[in-house]
């Protein structure tokens, strides 16, 4: 998993409440295990203007012009910021995956879904919770100002505005670690990869008809 510190992106204002998991990733593109490929079909309904199909080329599709990834300005957005109840509806984990393929790094909303919350913790990307009334200052700044970047630094737990206003938020100790090291779960059971290998040499040993020896 790639490592979180500190980010710097233009931001992309999602300016509607309760987006759920269809709507970030449709259900008929959830045909892959793999954590890549689902970017050219974030939003999928929002983003085109005709409905997509698994494993078509997206190249020819025509363009929503109202969406916002679609306007020139949040061209190369990596901040994404969005209302209340951020990634309800279903657990489908692809969801996280389709934001971080198409490039977004960090999450800002007042509130998310639980589930859509913790695998997003587990795939580098990082949701950042701070209440309506900074999410609508941030929206205001965002739409006056084209170009508007914000830096995420997990490290000192702060959002920085362009202005130089430093912006607090809390996360938790253990998922704070995991990001800023890289570690989704496979890696922190490979933290421990020594002690596995030697109890499984002495488990061998004890009971090797377990081992088809």
């Amino acid at each position: 998993m790639k490592a979180f510190t500190v980010h710097q992106g233009v931001v992309a204002p999602m300016d509607r409440a309760n987006i759920d998991t269809d709507m970030i990733i449709p259900k008929q593109f959830l045909k892959s295990i793999k954590r890549s490929g689902f970017g050219p079909n974030l939003f999928d309904e929002l983003r085109y203007l005709d409905e997509g199909q698994p494993d078509a080329d997206n190249s020819g599709r025509p363009l929503n012009p109202d969406f916002v990834l679609n306007q020139p300005r949040y061209s190369g957005a990596s901040v994404l910021l969005a209302r209340e109840n951020f990634g309800c509806g279903s657990s489908r984990e692809h969801a996280p995956w389709a934001l971080e393929d198409f490039g977004f790094r960090a999450i800002i909303a007042p509130s998310y879904a639980d589930i859509f919350y913790n695998n997003s913790f587990k795939n580098g990307l990082l949701p950042i919770v701070l209440d309506e009334e900074t999410v609508d200052r941030l929206f205001k700044e965002t739409e006056a100002s084209e170009g508007y970047q914000l830096t995420v630094d997990l490290e000192n737990k702060k959002v920085v505005t362009p202005s130089g206003e430093e912006i607090a938020f809390e996360v938790d100790d253990f998922r704070r670690h995991c990001l800023l090291n890289g570690l989704d779960d496979i890696g922190l059971t490979l933290q421990d990869a020594d002690e596995i290998r030697a109890y499984e040499e002495k488990r061998r040993a004890s009971a090797p008809w377990l081992f088809g020896a």
